[in-house]
């Protein structure tokens, strides 16, 4: 946890899940080295970040392989060096790249991915804004 920690917190737990789209909410640190804040119990393993690095790295392998949240596959449907949306069945999850920090948002069944993705490329913009 860096020094970024709280302020992170703050956004999941405001920003994020004060949204009401998301079930759990998480921030990775810029360099992907872990999480820097989440909901209680949202963890990512080693394998998680691995998998979102490369989805990010090449939209191509997201695609075909799809990443892992939390120990949850989802299916890709949208990839780029910014933004990755994935599909697990009606649930979803979204992650977006912000030149500080990364965030992930997870949302259930009756959420629509769209609304959910609105929510955090938002925050990105004003985090990028913010600097």
């Amino acid at each position: 946890m860096g020094a970024h920690s709280a302020t992170w917190q703050a956004y999941v737990d405001s920003s994020l899940m004060g949204s009401g789209q998301f079930q759990k909410a998480g921030v990775l640190a810029a360099d992907f080295s872990g999480l820097e804040a989440a909901t209680p119990g949202f963890a990512l393993s080693q394998e998680d970040i691995n998998s979102l690095a490369s989805a990010f790295t090449s939209s191509d392998n997201a695609f075909a392989n799809g990443f892992s949240i939390a120990g949850e596959k989802y299916v890709c449907i949208k990839a780029d060096e910014r933004s990755l949306y994935g599909k697990k069945g009606k649930e979803g999850a979204i992650v977006v790249r912000a030149s500080a920090c990364t965030m992930i948002g997870v949302h259930g069944a009756t959420v629509q991915t769209t609304n959910a993705a609105t929510v955090v490329e938002n925050l990105i913009d004003y985090i990028n804004g913010a600097k």
